[in-house]
């Protein structure tokens, strides 16, 4: 379908979950090339701005209000470069401004159903080019009988029943959106009084502890949102902080997160609360994931203190969330992380046209 192609006709689509999170993969080509254009017509085809979404695809949440675009790559040793866009549920804003390591998970599968990427074997590599933050991630997607399969045996917390796993291998994540691990230079800064970790390993990230902030970070997803003076502390600091990692007025942004810890309750590595940034996270995301077990490991950072840290230099680093737990394996140098892989998985729920409101 050409560029010229307009809503009134459909739009090729594939709707799929990701992770713990889930929406429209597009190839680029099926999208209008004028960004403006494109972003006015992927809000049509969620419903937004609605607080509901009703009279689109979305599911009046943002983990459900997602994009990804993808097209083969003429990068070397790429496969495909992969956007993603968060459209705003009740705002009419589609965002650029991170990534998403949730979508990522159906990218891979994606391109080899789309013809984009070859299948090899049982296993195929996708080598995916993140164009929100430049960074390269490498996808390995069960293809028995050089087809894609979505059923498996692996269970991801967040998701129901169990799918093929799909494993995500990320290096040189450091800094990806603010230009450093630690944009300050400080692992620890103070703004009003509280103490933060701001880091960026792949996700832009303020680490707070939850008993700073007045609670236990125990507390539900639902109790949290319902929390309007823990938002509004929260927020003020997020704009402080934005300033802070480079990332200019953050008033309009989804980047910084913000994750309040506290001690592991189940095993795990930290317990996390995750600002999305103005709603709470039912789960994590999967480079928030990664920014967060960086962050344990740093010796001097507001994170350090209550983490539980296993010993050797390959580390499986289980964060925990309000529905589960998100397991980060961080392989070392020294006392830097080298690189770091999760296991997620993906299943195709839709495939054919979709429908922009007229």
């Amino acid at each position: 379908m050409s560029n010229s192609s307009n809503a009134a006709h459909g739009i090729a689509c594939m709707w799929m979950r990701g992770g713990t999170s889930k929406g429209g993969y597009f190839l680029a080509s099926d999208l209008p090339s004028n960004v403006e254009a494109r972003n006015a017509l992927l809000a049509s085809i969620m419903g937004s701005p609605d607080p509901r979404q009703i009279d689109g695809m979305g599911g009046a949440d943002p983990l459900t209000s997602k994009v990804a675009i993808v097209n083969a790559s003429t990068r070397p040793g790429v496969d495909v470069d992969y956007l993603f866009l968060q459209v705003s549920v009740d705002q009419a804003m589609v965002s650029d401004a991170q990534n998403c390591g949730n979508l990522l998970a159906g990218v891979g599968p994606f391109a080899i159903e789309r013809g984009l990427v070859k299948p090899s074997s049982d296993t195929t590599q996708v080598t995916i080019f993140m164009e929100n933050t430049e960074q390269t991630a490498i996808a390995t997607v069960q293809t028995p009988n050089l087809q894609v399969t979505y059923q498996g045996d692996a269970h991801i917390d967040g998701v129901p029943g169990n799918a093929a796993p799909i494993s995500l291998e990320f290096s040189d994540t450091a800094g990806s959106t603010c230009g450093a691990l630690l944009p300050t230079g400080n692992e620890v800064d103070v703004i009003d009084g509280i103490e933060v970790t701001m880091i960026d390993n792949g996700m832009p990230c303020v680490i707070l502890r939850a008993s700073d902030m007045g609670i236990d970070g125990t507390e539900s997803r639902e109790a949290l949102d319902n929390h309007v003076q823990l938002k509004d502390q929260l927020e003020k600091i997020r704009l402080q902080c934005g300033q802070l990692m480079n990332l200019g007025d953050v008033t309009d942004k989804t980047v910084p997160k913000m994750t309040m810890i506290s001690a592991a309750e189940y095993g795990g590595v930290i317990s996390t609360r995750t600002f999305i940034p103005h709603r709470c996270h039912a789960s994590i995301g999967v480079l928030g994931a990664v920014s967060v077990a960086t962050a344990c490991l740093s010796k001097g950072s507001a994170a350090r203190e209550l983490a539980n840290i296993p010993d050797g230099d390959q580390k499986s680093l289980a964060v925990e969330h309000p529905i589960g737990q998100t397991t980060i394996i961080a392989t070392m140098d020294n006392s830097n992380v080298k690189s770091t892989a999760i296991l997620r998985t993906a299943n195709k729920l839709m495939d054919g046209v979709v429908f922009g409101t007229p």
